[in-house]
Formats: C-alpha cells, structure tokens, sequence
C-alpha cells in the first residue's frame, strides 16, 4: 500500500481543530461500554443539532451521503424517476440519485452565490413535465457554507409542488434571512467529515420537521428492523448508523461550533483585506440575506493564471488548495445526463481555487498563505 508522507509545517486544506471537551463524551462510553450505535451519545447529539438548527427532528448517521440516500428515499424517490440537481458540487451529492435508481437532471449555478440557479431550475421543472416526468425531488447544494437563493427556490418549488432537499453538509452554521440552511425544505443534510467546520470523524446527519420522515429514516438506517422479538425483516434496509463513539466527539464538536464559525469567516476577511490589492483577484461576496459560515475561502484568479498552475505553486511551498468543483455534467460518470447550462460553473471551475481555510491556522501561516499566492501571481 502506498504510503502518504508529508512535510513538516504543512498548510493543509481544513483540518479537524478539537474544542476540549470531546475527551469526555468519548471517555465516557469508553468507561460504560457504549461503543457501539447504541448509547446515551446518540440522542444526545441529535437534541444538540436540533438545539443549534432550530429543526425539530434529527436523526445521526454514519456520513452525510448517506443522509441524502435516506432523504431521498424517505421522501418516496423510486427507480426511474427524476431528480433535479445541482451540477457544480461534489460527486457526493449526485450518488445517491443513482443508490435509489434514480435519473439526476443537472441545473447550473447563478454568479451571486455559486448555487442552483431559480430560473434554470423552474426551465429543468417545465422540461420534465413536458415530457411527461415531473421531478420527484430537487436535491441543492449550499456551497462552501454560502446559503442558496432559498425564497426564489422555494417558491419554484412550491409552484410545482415538487419536496426540496437540502444538501448543506458544508453549511452548518450558515443562515439565511436568519434561519440555518436544511430548515427550508421538507428535508435537510449535514456532513461531519474530518474536512467540515465541526466532525464526528466521519459521520452525517438528517434534520425535518416531519416527524414521519425522520422516523422512517431511522428506522431504514438501523437495517429496517420490524417490532418483534426477533429479528424481522419486511424491507431493505442499510447499516447507516452513527456510533456512539463518533455521536460523543459530535457533541463536544458542537459546543464551539459558533467559535468556528467566527474563526472560519476572519479567516475569510484576512485573505479578502490582505489580497485586495490584487487586480483580477475575486472574492465571492455576501448577499444581504446570507449569513455564510465560509467553510472553505474560495477565490477567482485573475486572466492568464489556471488553478493547476498556481496550485503546483503553492504545492512547492507545502500549501494544501484545491481547485473548485468540477461540475458533474462534466465528470465521465455524469456526461450522458440532462443538464440545464449557462456556463456559470464551467467558468468557475476554470478559474477557481479554495485556499486553506483550517480555524487553527495561525497568523503566520495565513501570512504565509498570502505572500505566497501573490509570488504565484505576479
């Protein structure tokens, strides 16, 4: 097996950063023995999502792809029907239309804040029914933690009486006109990867405000288990849920989530100040119904320099950044599928790069961050 080595002193991406008190959720189930998907942690961490979300009903699992499978199962996705998607995302987003044997149809982003463009998507709504395949969901993405336009999507959505899925697994702490992301439709998703603003490790969640659905999807995520006294199995089910270790670091994780948050958006406005006398250089702004946790600090650069090339630069110096999302109407697993276009996440693939974004950077290496990028780019 390969072996991944790293240089002392690396600028990573977006790292786990610990708040203290995780130490304890995990020694304590270690202590009683609840290391498996049962224990105290578990509801536990769900009551503190809701309690941080403001959703009446959260269901822990075993990562953010597969709250979305269950999501879309819940809300009655079937083979062959169609499921309305944001193209520029990660792959993660678009899985689960296939785990369910659905047909994802692609819509393209506005300029203001990257996500599901409204106008495209009611076109991708009009074009599905024209031929007789009303969309059964629409899965959108708010990237990097910055909110979509929720009151133009909703109200497309309500129009046709299509259920709305969220995917903010980048978003948790954001806010749009005052109320976090994932509240908006009939179901919302987070991530807790080791890359998100807070982690479980690995891990997801599902929020809803139905208390239907979340029974229904925890009911599928523990192996679709019938009441009996053995074990009964009228349907399939899938082993998708958090354990109790992983619910514990969740916890502790939760409890500066709003810290993070803060670190997360100085960091943001470090580069923004720092890099502002760098002509061609775009930082997205923030629209005045958004409250964006900034997850990542993603850039546009300037005419004449691709990501590849100023990512190697940065490379050299043992900087970790990333090129924006390829969309998924350009990825091989994807290109046979409908898309709506304007061109708007083409151009940002080609022009984008996330800068690290970790809330335990320091100030020297933010320093470090910056000086490098603007050698990269004279």
């Amino acid at each position: 097996m390969k072996q991944i080595l790293y240089k002392p002193g690396r600028i990573f991406l977006s790292v786990p950063h610990m708040g203290g008190h995780e130490r304890n959720y995990v020694q304590k189930a270690l202590e009683d023995n609840w290391v498996s998907t049962k224990g105290p942690n578990v509801p536990g961490f769900e009551h503190d999502i809701c309690q941080h979300t403001n959703a009446q009903h959260a269901v822990a699992l075993s990562s953010g792809t597969a709250a979305l499978h269950l999501a879309l199962l819940v809300l009655g996705v079937k083979p062959g029907d169609e499921v309305i998607c944001s193209t520029f995302t990660f792959v993660a987003s678009a899985n689960p239309i296939l785990y369910a044997g659905a047909t994802p149809v692609f819509v393209d982003s506005e300029e203001e804040t990257w996500n599901m463009d409204p106008e495209l998507l009611e076109e991708a709504i009009k074009a599905g029914i024209s031929r007789g395949k009303k969309p059964a969901c629409i899965l959108l993405v708010h990237l990097y933690g910055m909110p979509a336009k929720m009151k133009e999507i909703m109200e497309v959505a309500n129009r046709y009486e299509i259920p709305v899925l969220e995917d903010a697994a980048e978003a948790l702490g954001s806010r749009y006109s005052g109320h976090q992301v994932g509240t908006f439709g009939k179901i919302g998703v987070f991530s807790f990867n080791g890359n998100k603003i807070v982690t479980t490790s690995g891990g997801g969640a599902l929020i809803t405000a139905d208390e239907e659905l979340a029974a229904r999807a925890e009911f599928l995520a523990n192996q679709a288990k019938d009441h009996a006294p053995y074990y009964l199995h009228s349907q399939m089910g899938y082993n998708y849920m958090l354990s109790n270790v992983s619910a514990g670091i969740g916890r502790g994780q939760l409890e500066v989530l709003e810290k993070r948050v803060k670190q997360r958006r100085e960091i943001y406005t470090y580069y923004r100040d720092r890099l502002s006398d760098v002509e061609g250089l775009y930082f997205v702004p923030e629209p005045k119904t958004s409250f964006a946790n900034r997850w990542l600090t993603t850039v546009l650069l300037p005419d004449g320099f691709s990501p590849e090339q100023v990512r190697q630069e940065l490379e050299h110096e043992n900087i970790e950044t990333r090129p924006l999302w390829k969309p998924m109407h350009q990825q091989p697993l994807f290109e046979s599928y409908t898309s709506f276009g304007n061109g708007t996440s083409d151009k940002l693939f080609e022009r984008g790069l996330c800068l690290p974004s970790s809330s335990s950077l320091t100030e020297e290496d933010l320093a470090k961050v910056v000086k490098t990028l603007k050698q990269a780019l004279e």
